[in-house]
């Protein structure tokens, strides 16, 4: 389908039912790729250049090992992690600070509130505030300065695209998608942004757990598999799908991109055009089944009810 401007739509992913009613749809590519790297299924324009957002953590965290700081285990998966700002969380991200001779102030993360909204909440009830430490990258960015330190290199510019980290992590990003970066950006926590495809996105998470043992990508997998709930959190879907499917690397991005990668190699990648999270974990949950997963976690991340006052009168589904 065209639109006015003569750009052909994305396929529909998802669908929007309301009272056995379709209400709405939400558009979006996706690439699966089999245990041999050879694609599958690609729906949409997975080859289009796209910014995978917190999908790009790995990378970055794998440059962050490789620039020679020795992170291992929770300390790892943290340094790679969109936490939901949850009690253990923010008590890792103030350890590591004082690790590496570092205070909150370091952070150049904007202030925030926990990602979770169960935290947030409870949060704001106990006097919180929007906080630097609080913001959902506060680990990978302790991480970031705290390889700075270690290496002489400027902390007050540790965001600036052209500092050495920066430049290393643009490397690795290149070199576990197997393509160049197409354009570089500003993520929500002010660190540098690289686009890739979406195909792309899904070769880096399969060179990932494919990588030889004690290789900068596969510690980073390691950890992340090892300690799901510091990668995300209780309540989130990159944690029960860690922990649940033995071997997957999972994690997901802000506008709705999602990277997957299963232990033999099998993988995806998708993004929702409108960036809502709502279509996600149904589209999320039909691809890991078209992969051949058979788990019982895949209904517990594809549920997406609607509610109509107190009842539940729909959902949305994944319509491929």
């Amino acid at each position: 389908m065209m639109t006015s401007s003569g750009s052909v739509l994305s396929p529909v992913l998802a669908e929007v039912v309301r009272s056995g009613f379709v209400e709405g749809h939400h558009r979006g590519s996706l690439v699966l790729l089999a245990a041999d790297g050879t694609v599958e299924l690609e729906l949409g324009d997975p080859d289009a250049p796209v910014f995978p957002r917190s999908s790009n953590k790995p990378m970055q965290a794998a440059a962050i090992l490789r620039a020679g700081l020795d992170l291992s285990g929770e300390r790892l998966a943290l340094a790679a992690a969109s936490h939901s700002g949850e009690g253990f969380h923010l008590d890792l991200v103030r350890r590591m600070l004082t690790e590496h001779g570092l205070t909150a102030d370091d952070l150049q993360t904007p202030p925030d509130l926990p990602l979770d909204q169960v935290e947030a909440e409870a949060y704001l009830a106990g006097g919180g505030v929007r906080e630097r430490i609080v913001m959902n990258c506060s680990g990978k960015h302790t991480a970031m300065l705290a390889v700075c330190a270690l290496n002489g290199w400027p902390t007050d510019t540790y965001l600036d695209p052209a500092h050495p980290l920066q430049q290393l992590i643009h490397t690795v990003v290149e070199e576990a998608a197997g393509e160049r970066v197409t354009a570089v950006g500003t993520d929500g926590c002010g660190a540098p942004l690289m686009a890739i495809s979406l195909t792309g996105l899904a070769r880096a998470f399969r060179h990932f757990v494919l990588a030889e043992p004690g290789t900068a990508e596969r510690r980073v997998a390691d950890a992340m598999r090892a300690h799901p709930e510091y990668v995300a959190g209780t309540r989130r879907s990159d944690t029960w799908l860690m922990r649940d499917v033995p071997g997957t690397l999972s994690k997901m991005g802000a506008e709705a991109v999602q990277a997957v990668a299963l232990a033999d190699g099998r993988a995806l990648a998708l993004k929702i055009d409108d960036g809502s999270f709502r279509a996600l974990g149904p589209v999320l949950a039909r691809a890991l089944d078209l992969l051949g997963v058979e788990a019982e976690v895949l209904g517990r991340i594809g549920r997406a009810p609607l509610l109509g006052g107190a009842a539940e009168v729909g959902g949305v589904r994944a319509a491929f």
